[in-house]
């Protein structure tokens, strides 16, 4: 299995520690407002990292953290006059009930700042009496960022470019522009706790270099998170954590590419924020989980209409194959295949490009682009009248049911019973086209009743009206089938 390590900008091999345990700390939210579809895309792509690696059999210990004390937090707060526990706790549930819509598994611990106060004031006092920070009259603390020599290694940039730019406001009392807080001296209205430099809160960035140490020790195996997590506050992890500790904080560092909407950033003040319960009162959340693995987690994705249709359509693709699968299975008489039938051959080896996929470097596009491939096949075998009931047949319907259930585990999709899936996804475009479905299966009961009387201009009326309406309908063995076109 290989990599990217941002640290090192190369895919390398990744191995566990010598007993088989990984240890992945990933950064969470900052708990103010409903998490977007940029936070959607960190989680699921570490989510499956973290379903990879468990199908690997490597012991696992994940933890990924909530930030509950920060200025945004105490911003709304102030704002909604409620305290910051109250705005924190409100975010923090309605982002644990997102992600279970979206299929994201819950980590094994998830510590929230707050919890971790003490830690974070033992990390600061190390570093003081390191000599690597320093505490000001007015009761803050300041990391020395011209004291640790490998500061910008990971984001690539140079601490003298960028003090060029650096500026030290007027309440600060730093001995560089560069510098950034450990601990910050209360003020007033805020949440704060004792400390050897009197009341205040914690700097941002110590939160996580103290909480992935006590929950997972160093250094940490893989730590992840968003690009825009690169810098400052990745960079500023290392140097806090590595100049208190004089190890490595974590031998991997994997990020995921940034969202787009429709081609432009997503901002408020654009008016093209999306946030994930926004989009799933008009999708499938399996659907959106579907739009998000089908770009490589390193890539950008643009976020637009056309492409969760199109992320629907593939969605749409699989499941019929599944269903088509287990009906076969369900109904056919099975003969002996015809000599030089290569169907499960192939299969197999689709089967294992996928594997080959996700262990480089979680390529899920790739892996996707198998599976599809898979259903191809499968299609091509069952719409052959001389293949569709042989042995052979068979055995490719069973070994694609099973594979499925191992491409679920590892991707988190295609967890759905597929007849009861595919209804849900078609009630969902009905919904967005604004079409009734009961108005649409009384017309579809007049055309049988026409069709079994006859009457096939009533019959051919009727099927021209939902055609008008957006409906497509098929006739099946079990009888009409109906879509969205």
């Amino acid at each position: 299995m290989q990599l990217y390590n941002t640290l090192t900008r190369t895919k390398e091999p990744f191995t566990p520690r010598p007993d088989g345990t990984v240890r992945m700390y990933v950064c969470g939210i900052t708990a103010y407002d409903y998490c977007h579809i940029g936070h959607a895309r960190s989680a699921v792509a570490f989510d499956v990292l973290a379903r990879l690696l468990r199908h690997k059999g490597f012991d696992l210990k994940f933890v990924r953290n909530f930030t509950d004390v920060d200025d945004k937090i105490i911003n709304k707060a102030n704002e909604q006059c409620r305290s910051s526990e109250a705005v924190a706790e409100e975010f923090m549930a309605a982002f644990h009930e997102d992600m279970g819509r979206i299929g994201v598994l819950p980590p094994d611990e998830e510590p929230r700042a707050t919890q971790y106060i003490g830690q974070m004031i033992d990390l600061a006092e190390r570093l003081i009496a390191a000599g690597k920070a320093y505490a000001t009259p007015a009761g803050d603390v300041y990391f020395r960022v011209r004291a640790f020599a490998g500061y910008g290694r990971l984001s690539g940039r140079d601490p003298d470019d960028l003090r060029a730019g650096a500026r030290i406001m007027p309440d600060e009392e730093k001995e560089d522009p560069l510098d950034f807080a450990l601990w910050k001296a209360a003020k007033p209205g805020e949440p704060h706790w004792p400390s050897p430099w009197g009341e205040g809160r914690p700097g941002w960035h110590i939160e996580c270099s103290a909480m992935s140490e006590t929950t997972l020790g160093l250094p940490l195996d893989i730590h992840g998170g968003g690009l825009d997590l690169i810098f400052p506050h990745h960079e500023n992890e290392i140097a806090q954590s590595e100049a208190a500790s004089s190890q490595n904080l974590a031998r991997f560092w994997v990020h995921n590419g940034f969202v787009q909407i429709d081609a432009e950033k997503m901002s408020k003040s654009l008016g093209n924020f999306k946030t994930i319960r926004g989009i799933l009162n008009d999708w499938e959340p399996e659907a959106l989980r579907f739009f998000l693995l089908s770009k490589h987690y390193r890539s950008p994705i643009d976020f637009s209409v056309d492409g969760m249709e199109e992320a629907e359509r593939g969605l749409r693709r699989i499941y019929e194959g599944l269903r088509d699968a287990g009906r076969s299975l369900e109904r056919e008489a099975w003969a002996h295949a015809p000599a030089g039938d290569a169907s499960l051959e192939a299969f197999q080896s689709l089967d294992a490009s996928f594997m080959e996929a996700m262990d480089d470097d979680c390529n899920t596009a790739a892996a996707i682009g198998h599976v599809f491939n898979a259903i191809h096949l499968l299609n091509r075998v069952l719409d052959d009248k001389k293949l569709k009931t042989t042995h052979a047949a068979r055995l490719l319907c069973q070994a694609i049911l099973t594979a499925a259930r191992r491409w679920s585990a590892i991707l988190g999709v295609l967890e759905a019973e597929p007849a009861a899936f595919l209804e849900r996804l078609r009630a969902a475009r009905a919904k967005r086209r604004h079409i009734d479905p009961d108005r649409v299966h009384t017309l579809i009961r007049e055309r049988q009743e026409a069709r079994a009387q006859k009457n096939f201009n009533r019959a051919d009326a009727v099927r021209a009206e939902l055609s008008q309406l957006g409906v497509e309908v098929r006739d099946t063995p079990e009888g009409p089938a109906w879509d969205i076109a």
